[in-house]
């Protein structure tokens, strides 16, 4: 096995185990948040269940927004990876093992466990980042290094989910244990990666001013935020709509979810490899918009089989957008300013979670889950005919740079 294709997959995995860690709350984040003390007559942040899930889901969010642009910083200064994501990895471990730990402690109010969520978030977030932007550092195609990323991202969420119920099943804080057990694995796992990204140092100064001089990184970015918007908002509001319109458990919901997740991550590879050869604007473009149809799909279908039906072609879209999506940020990216540059990408993509909790929470609470399901599949298809004609000029006007995906290289 080539060394560049043993790496791939060693980060991959790093990658799959952080989001796998972060989504097996996700089915059961309900009942895990009254364990952990939500109690609607002591805070007023858990006024309801789904205020409460809200709120736990937003502050991790939260953290990835004001801090992964730090990790970003702090890692092309310096010129290294690895350790960074060693210290991120397992400190998120200790915090997911502390908020585990809440209930036995049993004198911890609700927006403690909230400043807990942001700890826990503020390492995890930099583990994350941080493998993503070493797998930019590496030869072979972005397309590839980002359909490998992608296949993580998906596998970790389609397994996480449904494993997330069952261990919900058995035990509420079990999910934050296996959490915690997973980012140690992670810090192991990653120092067997050797570190590309060349040891250049440079000032936070000059990164930023490097950043600022690609104002074309704002398309990935714009599409990025929407397209996880559309993910926070199935994690949240997605999960408390099938349970409560189709009467479902946690169980059953982590299997609707994998669902999406499902083909959303085996087809990244194959996809982002696809990018490589035809482009990055058919796949985004064209996905993008089939991809909030299918959003207003879901939030129409009237069981759980076409639900499930409709959650299969929303994964299978998401796959051909957001490959080639992460891929566009290697391109446009200078070598020296990746981690910024997927920094920046992460930091919008948080924001889109934080948007699709906070707007999608909101409309379901006020106006209901139909018009939910409407304002966020409009957001979609809405973002990405705003966001065309700039695209096809970016296209236009260097069409062989975004085809190969070797220039982010130079």
């Amino acid at each position: 096995m080539h060394s560049n294709d043993r790496e791939r997959i060693l980060l991959a995995a790093v990658v799959f185990a952080v989001l796998f860690s972060q989504l097996l709350l996700y089915p059961g984040v309900a009942t895990l948040v009254e364990t952990l003390g939500a109690d609607a007559t002591s805070s007023p942040v858990a006024a309801t269940a789904l205020d409460a899930s809200m709120w736990f889901l937003v502050s991790e969010f939260a953290a990835y927004v004001a801090f992964v642009g730090v990790w970003g910083l702090a890692s092309d200064a310096t010129g290294r990876r690895r350790p960074f994501i060693v210290v991120g990895a397992l400190a998120g471990a200790i915090g997911y093992a502390t908020l585990a730990a809440v209930p036995a402690i049993g004198s911890i109010p609700f927006e403690g466990v909230l400043a807990l969520r942001v700890l826990q978030g503020t390492m995890t977030i930099g583990a994350f980042s941080l493998t993503m932007t070493m797998l930019m550092d590496l030869e072979g195609g972005h397309g590839r290094n980002m359909g490998a990323a992608g296949i993580a991202i998906g596998l970790g969420a389609a397994l996480g989910a449904p494993i997330g119920g069952q261990l919900t099943e058995l035990n509420p804080l079990a999910p934050l244990v296996a959490a915690a057990v997973l980012l140690v694995c992670v810090g192991a796992l990653v120092s067997l990666v050797p570190d590309r990204s060349g040891g250049h140092r440079r000032s936070a100064r000059a990164l930023v001013e490097g950043l600022r001089r690609q104002p074309t990184l704002t398309i990935p970015y714009a599409f990025g935020f929407v397209d996880r918007l559309t993910a926070g908002f199935f994690a949240l509001v997605g999960t408390l709509y099938f349970q409560e319109t189709f009467g479902i458990g946690p169980a059953a919901t982590g299997l609707l979810l994998a669902c999406f997740f499902a083909p959303f991550a085996l087809l990244q590879y194959p996809l982002g490899a696809l990018s490589d050869r035809i482009g990055r604007t058919a796949p985004i473009v064209v996905g993008s918009l089939c991809y909030g149809v299918g959003i207003l799909a879901v939030g129409a279908a009237p069981s759980v089989a076409t639900a499930a039906v409709a959650m299969v072609a929303v994964g299978v879209l998401g796959a051909l957008v957001s490959p080639a999506t992460m891929a566009l940020v290697t391109d446009i990216a200078r070598e020296r300013e990746r981690g910024v540059a997927m920094a920046g990408f992460n930091l919008a993509g948080s924001l889109g979670f934080l948007g699709g909790f906070l707007i999608g929470g909101t409309v379901a609470g006020n106006y209901g889950y139909g018009s939910a399901f409407l304002v966020v599949g409009g957001l979609e298809i809405a973002i990405a005919l705003v966001a065309v004609p700039a695209f096809l000029r970016l296209s236009l006007e260097d069409p062989d740079r975004f085809r190969t995906g070797e220039h982010g290289d130079s």
